[in-house]
């Protein structure tokens, strides 16, 4: 009996012992449970809502670019482009055999294709193809209960209204290269283009837009079950230009398939009217991928397309350089507008002969006929008579020989020769037969047609230091009335002698309207719109003095890369100075015979054009709010 009492009394402790820890392990448990569910349970609300939805990043419509008119030349358009998920197709190399019997899928692409299938998650949809056409989009859904894991998705992409022709001014977009990714996470979206030349470059950061973002609620494996919440990004900032795109249509056109450049400049303001270089190219391929065969073409042409002439072309400004010769002679005293040279055909310095165009010659010659009828011996002799040094500052003075800072890239600055520029370059001193040379505006110099054009401008202005630009308002697609207007060019006086200006441009009126002028046969005969300029011609291989005593041969009996460069400089009206064109055909001959009279149909075409003549499909335009692209 007393043994049972004593099992009894240790069985009730640990009884006890444990009911108490039970008690103990179950308020523990309860009150874990409260802090989680009461205390936390923000806290965690949270935690599982950020696994549950996946944040995407979405592209916003790329800013548009427009004329000075507002006519479109770079806009965005639908995109159809075919998608393959790995793992609704189950059997990847069967579906893209089956879409390969309804539109051409290269070795290349499928190589692509497999490529990315197998670096992303076989929920991922892979582009298989961009830019199809409505008619190819329909046969794909027709045949899609064959066609498993492919989708048809809808995008949009870069489109150049007037690719051709505006390619030298607008450039183009392509994909980010790895070199490209900074910290925007735009540029690691699967598919999005960056400007890689032209505005397209200069702009891009403003083009781009910023992001839009949608949230989605996704499974323990990433999948997208459905879309939460989306907020669209804003697009782009549109690009007003000062570029008149008919004008630069007709003259693209007039140059045709030359080798060759064009630029028109507003002498008041600096605007850039046009800026042509043929051939071109289209960037629209850039976009959608250059295959290797297109890529191989545009880089074996010897007349390069992928060359903005207009910028990056350097040339000898032949005879075109004579009129900042008379100047710099002017300004220093060197002559005066009657000192007189006689031309007899040459001149000489020691054993050396340097030959005017004219074989017999022009008799005596002042400033005025020696420009107007474009006299070499007069100008080999005023440069011998005022030095480089004073040549080429006073060519600097008008924007030769360095960038002028347009808003483009990939401008050269060309070279204008100076003493210690030789002494540097070349180890070697300057002589006196380089100046002669320089006269004519052959030798070292170089010059791109825009500074050829910028020079123009200065000289029929005036005498203001105008720059040249091609923007002319960013309009920020929310409100354009917050829109960046650009500064317009400066317009500081270049103190130049007024009397010597007008003797300048009353020769370069000669040239053209005098029947002693060089480019009196590309003379403007409607009243009003008279033209002014100067031809020049620049030879590209050295003459022997056999060959000049045989008789030198004609452009059009030498092989295309031996003939001369043919160049022109023009303003118009002769009476009231507005434009300034330059005109550089490659190879194309004389200035008088190729590129006086393309100069002379551009300058008929822009002042046709001009709003101040009342021509209706001319009136410059306000930026407005840009209107939403498809």
């Amino acid at each position: 009996m007393h043994r049972d009492n004593d099992r009894y009394r240790l069985f009730s402790r640990r009884t006890v012992v444990l009911g108490g820890s039970q008690f103990v392990m179950l308020s523990a448990l309860a009150g874990r449970m409260y802090y989680l569910q009461i205390v936390e349970s923000e806290r965690y609300k949270t935690l599982a809502d950020e696994n549950r939805i996946s944040l995407k990043l979405l592209a916003p419509p790329r800013g548009r670019i427009v004329d000075r008119f507002g006519r479109p030349m770079a806009v965005n358009e639908q995109n159809y482009r075919a998608l393959l998920t790995a793992e609704v197709a189950k059997d990847v190399e069967q579906s893209l055999d089956a879409l390969g019997a309804i539109i051409h899928i290269s070795e290349n692409e499928r190589a692509r294709i497999l490529r990315d299938v197998k670096r992303r998650r076989r929920f991922l949809p892979v582009v298989v193809r961009e830019n199809l056409s409505w008619k190819d989009v329909a046969r794909i859904e027709v045949n899609a209960p064959i066609l498993a894991g492919i989708t048809i998705d809808v995008g949009e992409t870069r489109s150049y209204v007037n690719g051709i022709e505006t390619a030298p001014i607008l450039g183009y977009v392509s994909a980010v290269s790895e070199q490209e990714m900074d910290e925007d996470p735009l540029l690691e979206l699967p598919g999005f283009r960056i400007g890689k030349a032209g505005i397209e470059k200069v702009h891009d950061l403003a083009l781009r837009g910023r992001g839009g973002t949608s949230q989605v609620e996704v499974n323990a494996l990433g999948r997208e079950i459905r879309e939460l919440e989306r907020h669209e990004g804003q697009p782009g900032t549109e690009a007003w230009l000062t570029i008149d795109l008919e004008l630069q249509k007709f003259v693209a056109k007039r140059l045709g398939d030359e080798a060759a450049a064009a630029v028109v400049m507003d002498v008041r303001t600096g605007e850039v009217l046009t800026l042509a270089s043929t051939p071109s190219f289209d960037p629209n391929a850039f976009n959608r991928g250059l295959t290797p065969d297109e890529w191989k073409k545009l880089v074996s042409d010897e007349r390069a397309p992928l060359n903005n002439k207009a910028l990056a072309g350097q040339y000898a400004p032949g005879s075109t350089f004579k009129m900042i010769v008379a100047l710099a002679a002017l300004e220093k005293g060197v002559i005066n507008l009657q000192s007189q040279v006689f031309c007899p055909g040459h001149t000489k310095l020691g054993n050396a002969t340097f030959h005017c165009w004219k074989r017999g010659g022009h008799g005596t010659m002042d400033m005025t006929s020696a420009i107007t009828q474009s006299c070499d011996v007069y100008f080999y002799e005023v440069a011998r008579r005022t030095g480089i040094d004073r040549i080429a500052a006073m060519a600097r003075r008008f924007g030769l020989g360095e960038p002028t800072d347009v808003d483009l890239p990939g401008e050269k600055g060309g070279l204008v020769p100076s003493r210690a520029w030789k002494r540097k370059a070349k180890g070697e001193a300057w002589q006196t037969g380089e100046t002669m040379l320089a006269g004519i505006g052959q030798g070292f110099i170089l010059i791109t047609p825009l500074q050829l054009a910028l020079m123009t401008a200065r000289l029929v202005n005036g005498g203001i230091a105008v720059k040249p630009h091609l923007t002319r308002q960013l309009v920020p697609y929310d409100d354009a009335e917050t829109g960046v207007q650009v500064p317009e060019s400066t317009s500081e006086p270049m103190e130049l002698h007024g009397p010597h200006l007008e003797a300048v441009l009353n020769a370069m009126a000669s040239v053209t309207n005098s029947p002693r002028g060089t480019a009196y046969r590309s003379r403007i005969k409607k009243s009003g719109f008279e033209m002014g300029g100067k031809t020049g011609t620049v030879q590209v291989r050295r003459i022997t003095k056999a060959e000049r005593e045989a008789g030198v041969r004609k452009n059009h009996e030498l092989p295309w890369n031996e003939r001369d460069h043919a160049l022109f400089v023009g303003y118009a009206p002769v009476k009231a100075p507005r434009y300034a064109v330059s005109v550089v055909v490659e190879h194309g001959g004389g200035g008088s015979s190729t590129a006086a009279p393309i100069a002379h149909d551009i300058m008929m075409e822009v002042q046709r054009r001009d709003p101040s003549r009342g021509v209706p499909s001319a009136k410059l335009t306000t930026p407005a709010k840009p209107v939403t692209e498809g």
